[in-house]
């Protein structure tokens, strides 16, 4: 039976400040690091080894894909990077101060724009600070589909495509795969293979750096789910 390992990235230095990160490339903590590390070696615990991984093209999920494979001994699995496994881009709220969001705007619309499955955050301007317009790694995708702004009902559209290319297709053929990405790609993908409900989907949370491990048969039913808690001491 094939296995689907999800690791999100571990605390990164916008999450320690408490800013909006989504498509900003900000690096992880120190804490953050060894959430990663400690994600690998709960994987070599478990005894899992794996085929193929991926990771988004933010620095934070990189690192913790790196971090996690380097400390299970599996740094030369075959990786892959994707822009459809980025956070979830939170327009012009990006690097703004959630607390601070929450004095300009109300408590309860920035709530909103976080918790909702279809609600957009206001959009980011094509000439703001921070714009990925000019960024050379979304260079070769059409202007349309590079967002300004998405909620998890568009996240979760982008995040499709990805698993019936790329993971499906090797979990049907028994091989074993890691990703390592973001809170909201991750709940994207967990709300896909566990066809949980629009308004079930906002009770879930991903713990930095807590591998969930799913078993499928070879139908792709989830047949197990397991989340490998950190080691507290």
């Amino acid at each position: 039976m094939a296995k689907l390992v999800l690791i999100r990235h571990g605390q990164s230095e916008w999450n320690l400040e408490n800013l909006f990160t989504g498509w900003v490339d900000v690096n992880l903590s120190e804490k953050g690091v060894e959430e990663a590390k400690n994600a690998g070696r709960s994987l070599k615990a478990e005894g899992l080894e794996f085929d193929y991984a991926y990771t988004s093209v933010l620095k934070r999920a990189i690192k913790t894909l790196h971090f996690a494979l380097e400390e299970s001994d599996q740094l030369w699995v075959p990786e892959t990077k994707t822009w459809r496994l980025n956070e979830r881009h939170y327009g012009a709220l990006q690097g703004q101060n959630k607390a601070e969001a929450a004095e300009k705007w109300g408590a309860d619309q920035v709530h909103i724009w976080r918790r909702s499955y279809d609600v957009l955050p206001p959009l980011q301007a094509a000439d703001a600070e921070g714009s990925i317009a000019n960024d050379r790694r979304y260079a070769d995708l059409d202007a349309r589909t590079v967002p300004a702004g998405e909620n998890l009902k568009v996240t979760l559209e982008r995040v499709i495509p990805f698993w019936q290319d790329e993971v499906a297709p090797k979990l049907k053929d028994g091989k074993n795969i890691v990703i390592a990405a973001h809170g909201n790609s991750l709940r994207a993908l967990s709300k896909y293979i566990e066809n949980i409900s629009d308004d079930d989907i906002l009770n879930l949370e991903m713990a930095t750096g807590e591998p969930v491990v799913y078993t499928f048969n070879e139908a792709l039913e989830v047949t197990d789910k397991k989340i490998l808690t950190k080691n507290k001491d």
